[in-house]
């Protein structure tokens, strides 16, 4: 998956210091820089700044039968139970009917991480990927999600055996993708919960922190530092490599940019964001590309329901 052209030219970017922005798909096959100097006008992005809008949009879903879901569904868990991986991460397209163009669902928006690709897709995400700032990386793995109108919903959720076997293995691979390009990695903050708008509701979401150090001239190795990591294991699973192989073989449609990341190099520090909620346009069709993890203990109907409860604005 290592894509040479895409480290060299982030690596000559960082070298010289020149801020850019960054789109990576999922299989690393496409990719897109544009120094912030010439940023096409097609192209917007909003990186850790949450702005006031309230969208309150409504969107028509007409999501893949539950049926449907099921046969990927099972698909994963026979191969859990040969034990060639631990957790998948399963997703799926949802049809949308909208009035709406992807630029005025990017300014209906109020994610923290957002992204306006010319006329092609929009991401709105509650997931930072990795940021670097003062010789240091920190990467943000998210894995867990429930309605927060549920009583005692942040009880339920760190107390619920399966979301917290999952969330381990994200933990876990994240920390071993760490120490592939940093020093002295810890976890510095396990579990802790946001509460972020969905649509019409509110989602409680789990995330950790985790932390590595990197080289005083780590700028001259952006590209290997990016790639090293990708794809990202809260979107893909463990072991990463073979899961991988299985979500191309389960899935039922390619992700292309879906769950790659986007970021942002300031010439000083840089920060990224995993490219989850988000809409795509196929043939003047709008999709919605959502999923969640798959481990031995998940219960259909429960992973069914989570992939439709991400489909929403944010």
């Amino acid at each position: 998956m290592c894509n040479k052209d895409l480290i060299y030219k982030l690596n000559n970017y960082g070298s010289k210091k020149e801020p850019f922005l960054f789109i990576v798909d999922y299989e690393l096959k496409n990719y897109e820089i544009f120094p912030l100097s010439n940023l096409p006008n097609n192209i917007q992005f909003t990186i850790n700044k949450q702005t006031s809008v309230h969208n309150n949009l409504q969107l028509k879903k007409q999501p893949i039968t539950k049926d449907v879901y099921k046969k990927m569904f099972d698909k994963v868990q026979e191969n859990i139970s040969n034990g060639n991986t631990y957790l998948l991460n399963l997703t799926s397209k949802t049809t949308l009917k909208t009035e709406l163009s992807l630029k005025d669902i990017y300014n209906k928006s109020h994610a923290k991480y957002k992204l306006l690709y010319k006329d092609k897709f929009v991401c709105f995400s509650p997931e930072r990927f990795c940021n670097i700032e003062n010789n240091k990386i920190f990467t943000y793995p998210m894995k867990g999600t429930i309605d927060a109108n549920i009583p005692n919903a942040k009880e339920k959720i760190l107390k619920n055996k399966k979301e917290l076997a999952e969330h381990t293995m994200v933990v876990d691979l994240l920390r071993n993708d760490l120490s592939i390009i940093s020093n002295k990695v810890k976890v510095e903050n396990f579990r802790y919960c946001e509460t972020i708008s969905a649509g019409e509701k509110k989602l409680i979401q789990v995330s950790s922190k985790i932390s590595g150090e990197l080289t005083k001239n780590w700028q001259n190795n952006i590209g290997n530092i990016i790639v090293s990591l990708l794809p990202a294991g809260s979107i893909t699973g463990t072991p990463k490599k073979k899961t991988i192989e299985l979500i191309d073989k389960i899935e039922d449609y390619k992700r292309g940019y879906f769950t790659g990341v986007f970021g942002v190099f300031d010439g000083e520090t840089l920060d990224s964001g995993v490219m989850i909620r988000f809409i795509e346009k196929e043939n003047n069709k709008f999709y919605y590309k959502s999923g969640g993890g798959i481990t031995s203990d998940s219960i259909l109907d429960d992973e069914y329901q989570e992939m439709l409860d991400k489909v929403y604005i944010p």
